[in-house]
């Protein structure tokens, strides 16, 4: 495990911890397109129940909200944490500390939300919780905009990701996200995620091993999701746990955009699921439709099906 902490700060030497390969010295305390530095800012940890079932289960996801996003979505709903520095700075035994905290709460995993650009350090922070007792699985709740030099050096640690995949369409990447090779970068990631760790292991209600796809379905087809749940049934696997979120509502910058200054309507929602089936995805999580008309509050069944 040192070796593999050591081998992660090299990454921020000359910084490659997301596909942007921004090549600041960070360890110095030069920044990048994320503008995190050397210390992980946390803004928040707790219990969270609103994850999906098996994430959140009785007692809670024991949840790590990071500062800083190595995407600027237009439409974050989190972009005073992502994007307007919410936050603190912590040590990684402070880290450490807050793992063993949620542990002590009785939570089901820790959950590492929007951790890219800290990597190295929350590795190190897993190694000193780990000599101190931690042994719940760890989630990688990611945005899918992932390097495979950061996904190598997790394998064996992270037991279960958590990855979005955003977009399709490179144009809609760039526009929304300034990523433009957003898919040719998540899709990557994502077989990476699936060979470490395979398809969800549930037990007794409760994720322990895996790969769980999120999917926001966006206003106008913006997502591009045939082209998604066509990728996520053709290279990684049908039995591939999906969730198709329907919580999208404008916010942050989405207002400077016509086509992304509305929700969603149920028939884009049912359309997404639709497509979700035809391609053959049927295990997963998709949103109760009455939820879709009130402000980001998921509430989820295990059924693809329309």
């Amino acid at each position: 495990m040192n070796n593999k902490i050591k081998q992660a700060y090299k990454l921020l030497e000359n910084c490659r911890l997301c596909p942007r390969n921004c090549g600041v010295n960070r360890v110095k305390g030069e920044t990048g397109f994320c503008e995190a530095g050397l210390m992980p800012m946390v803004s928040s940890f707790h219990a969270h129940f609103g994850e999906e079932p098996p994430i959140s289960g009785r007692n809670g996801s024991g949840t790590i909200f990071f500062t800083h996003c190595n995407l600027r979505c237009v439409f974050c709903q989190n972009y005073p944490i992502s994007q307007r520095e919410e936050g603190r700075e912590v040590s990684a035994r402070e880290l450490a500390g807050m793992m063993l905290t949620l542990q002590k709460k009785e939570c089901h995993n820790i959950n590492f939300v929007t951790p890219t650009h800290y990597m190295p350090q929350i590795l190190e922070a897993v190694f000193l919780a780990r000599e101190q007792g931690l042994d719940l699985p760890l989630v990688y709740n990611c945005g899918g905009y992932e390097s495979m030099d950061a996904l190598r050096a997790m394998d064996g640690i992270i037991d279960i990701y958590m990855p979005d995949i955003k977009y399709s369409d490179s144009a809609a990447a760039k526009k929304y996200s300034l990523a433009g090779d957003y898919f040719e970068a998540s899709r990557a990631a994502v077989k990476e995620m699936h060979r470490q760790v395979g398809e969800l292991r549930v037990e007794k209600g409760i994720a322990r091993r895996g790969l769980l796809v999120r999917h926001l379905v966006l206003p106008g087809g913006l997502d591009g999701s045939e082209a998604i749940f066509d990728f996520i049934a053709r290279e990684i696997s049908p039995d591939t746990y999906v969730n198709i979120m329907a919580q999208y509502y404008p916010c942050h910058r989405a207002f400077e955009f016509p086509e992304l200054s509305r929700r969603i309507t149920r028939r884009e929602y049912m359309d997404a699921l639709k497509i979700a089936e035809e391609k053959g995805l049927s295990k997963g999580f998709r949103q109760v439709l009455g939820t879709i008309d009130r402000k980001n509050i998921p509430e989820w069944t295990d059924n693809l099906k329309p």
